[in-house]
């Protein structure tokens, strides 16, 4: 596998080295970016607002006034939360998911900043390089002990730490499965 063996330093400097760390490590990620640095899309259509984010979108008129708008979903959906501003700070659109891991949220920008002295709050795209998305995603699982989980093969805590509930849970499992025929074998 080219990311693993490209990124293996790396990942072996944070301890992500067992199998069952590593299939984790990269079931996750895959079911996430597909393994390519690329930014959170958020083009839904109204239908799609009212499933994916019932709680921000709870009417078809409300919905109907996000539709096809991007920035102003990510705007919506992003403020006041995870050190975001208000909806017109457009924060939400910044700040949306990048990376490998879907980086999300001012305050996971400005820790990962700390973290690397890498300025990501000023350059938030630099996370769609695939180096940084790298960085990212190990920082974000190494931070958030993810190491722990994996070694007791818990994907549910794991799906749930990484994307705040349990979607795509079937294919993250069906991916663990893959990866762990890899790193196991």
């Amino acid at each position: 596998m080219e990311l693993y063996k490209k990124y293996k330093t790396l990942l072996t400097k944070n301890n992500i080295t067992s199998p069952f760390r590593l299939a984790h490590f990269f079931a996750q990620i895959h079911y996430e970016s597909n393994l390519k640095p690329i930014s959170e899309n958020l083009n839904y259509s109204s239908i799609g607002l009212q499933k994916t984010f019932k709680k921000y979108f709870p009417t078809k008129e409300l919905a109907n006034a996000y539709a096809r708008q991007p920035e102003k979903i990510a705007n919506k959906v992003y403020s006041n939360r995870m050190g975001n501003g208000d909806e017109n700070s457009g924060d939400g659109w910044k700040f949306r998911g990048r990376g490998f891991i879907q980086l999300t949220g001012k305050n996971n920008y400005k820790a990962l900043r700390k973290a690397t002295t890498i300025d990501y709050i000023n350059n938030p795209d630099l996370l769609l390089t695939e180096a940084d998305a790298m960085i990212a995603a190990i920082w974000f699982w190494t931070e958030n002990n993810l190491n722990y989980y994996a070694d007791k093969d818990d994907i549910k805590i794991i799906t749930k730490k990484i994307n705040g509930g349990y979607n795509g849970l079937k294919r993250r499992k069906i991916l663990l499965e893959y990866y762990k025929n890899i790193f196991l074998n």
